[in-house]
């Protein structure tokens, strides 16, 4: 059985310890209960934080989410003196530890969080599923012999456990809606710019690569951006300010379906193709105006997968130079995974003037994806063509299972929302993608708090964990 507490949101949960109905030391020590039960079975956390937590539950911050446990994904947010491996057994090896807290490690304490452990990804997470040779897969807690999603798979399968109520995740192609889709998540991407990724990180090249979480309510998605998100100096993208009201001034909204992949010549998955359409009837059925419609931009020789290839893989060679810089050991193809090292040997192939192509042709053709919202004000999509693949799938198939859908919207900076309206007949789930125009979270929730109300989710539970 699930201790009660765990199956609460983290809104709830805070309220509890606020009202002091519940002491963070309490729902601490329930966490790490529930995943020193699970997590032999799972591989979500990799590394525990467990004697930091029960410190930092003793005396919890006073912010919005006081006293509530948080896992972080073992990428991108730091915090000082824990162990920082990204998936990597060369940063294992060195044991590694991090310098100082990232910008979004110190807001996620100003908001009261406790860190409780880190989460398990793939390598520098590279991957839409986590299955590291440093740590070994993560599975999905619906089936354990398939993928619970990448590259913050370790969070989504620690969140749909019950370990936590909340986990950090962050996104560059999909890594926030991919594993919440596999898991039965909440995955928000905001909006590019919306959280910071500082200090000295850009968010990719593109600003494509945002910091949020995945959680299991759409109001534990709202309370969170309310309390973390805004621009930090140093960063590189500004998201417009940050809307609590859908004020679109419509009772009706117009929203766009896609069930077929218009990027690849291959078929979408019969399940994915009905989630979407049961949600554009859903949607039909509270008053909103829904037809088969999507961006022109999506359509015709985009160059996505090209141009993506060659800014990534150049990106990743000169994140290995660097990486190597700051530990002062040299990063060779012993250190590394056999992928990893043939796609930063690749982009080192790459002249500067090939990189900047590759943008250009991206500012030419996905990221004018935004022009569709001039008459629509939803798009929707499914997260994934096909259900949660096996683990251990090909890996060359991984573009084909997981899709180009979240990466085109990525690459465009857009808002999007994955969440848990569909199942398969054997209890894998199905997530749908919502898209808004940039900015425009508050569209994105309101719209995520209705469809939670109409299907809700909220008593969907692994069987393993029920």
């Amino acid at each position: 059985m699930i201790p009660e507490v765990l199956r609460l949101d983290a809104t709830a949960q805070a309220a509890l310890i606020r009202n002091r109905e519940l002491s963070a030391s309490e729902l601490v020590e329930a966490s790490i209960a529930q995943i020193e039960r699970f997590n032999p079975q799972i591989n979500a956390i990799i590394t525990p934080l467990y004697e930091g937590a029960r410190r930092q539950a003793l005396n919890p911050v006073d912010g919005a989410f006081m006293g509530v446990p948080l896992v972080l994904k073992d990428f991108m947010c730091q915090t000082a003196g824990d162990p920082y491996y990204a998936g990597m057994r060369y940063l294992r090896d060195l044991a590694w530890r991090s310098k100082a807290d990232t910008y979004l490690a110190r807001r996620f304490r100003e908001a009261g969080f406790i860190f409780i452990g880190k989460s398990n990804l793939p390598e520098l997470a590279l991957s839409p599923t986590t299955e590291p040779l440093a740590f070994g897969a993560t599975r999905n807690p619906y089936q354990l012999d398939h993928s619970a999603g990448g590259s913050s798979g370790g969070s989504a399968a620690a969140v749909a456990t019950r370990m936590v109520a909340v986990a950090h995740a962050n996104d560059g192609y999909g890594s926030i809606r991919i594993p919440a889709s596999c898991c039965g998540l909440v995955g928000l991407k905001p909006s590019r710019g919306r959280i910071s990724t500082g200090p000295a990180y850009s968010g990719g090249l593109l600003g494509n690569i945002v910091e949020f979480v995945v959680v299991r309510s759409v109001r534990d998605a709202a309370n969170i951006l309310q309390a973390i998100h805004g621009n930090m100096p140093g960063d590189l993208f500004v998201a417009p300010p940050l809307l609590t009201d859908p004020a679109t001034g419509k009772t009706k909204l117009r929203v766009g379906l896609l069930t077929h992949d218009p990027f690849l010549p291959q078929d979408v998955h019969p399940d994915c193709v009905a989630a979407v359409e049961k949600t554009g009837k859903l949607l039909e059925s509270v008053g909103h105006h829904v037809e088969y419609s999507y961006p022109p931009a999506f359509e015709g020789p985009t160059g996505l997968g090209l141009a993506l290839r060659i800014i990534s893989s150049s990106r990743l060679a000169a994140s290995l130079d660097e990486l190597a810089e700051l530990t002062g050991k040299p990063i060779t193809a012993d250190d590394v995974e056999p992928a990893t090292w043939q796609a930063a040997e690749e982009g080192r192939t790459f002249s500067a003037v090939q990189i900047h192509a590759a943008q250009r042709r991206l500012l030419n053709g996905i990221c004018r994806t935004p022009e569709w919202w001039t008459n629509y004000d939803l798009l929707i999509t499914p997260t994934m063509t096909q259900p949660p693949p096996p683990l251990g799938s090909d890996p060359a198939e991984h573009g084909l299972i997981f899709g180009l859908f979240c990466m085109a919207i990525s690459v465009a900076g857009l808002p999007a929302i994955s969440l848990p309206l569909h199942w398969t007949a054997d209890d894998l789930p199905i997530g749908v993608q919502l898209v808004a125009n940039l900015g425009r979270e508050d569209l994105l929730l309101h719209i995520g708090a209705q469809l939670e109300q109409l299907a809700s989710w909220a008593d969907r539970v692994p069987a393993l964990i029920s």
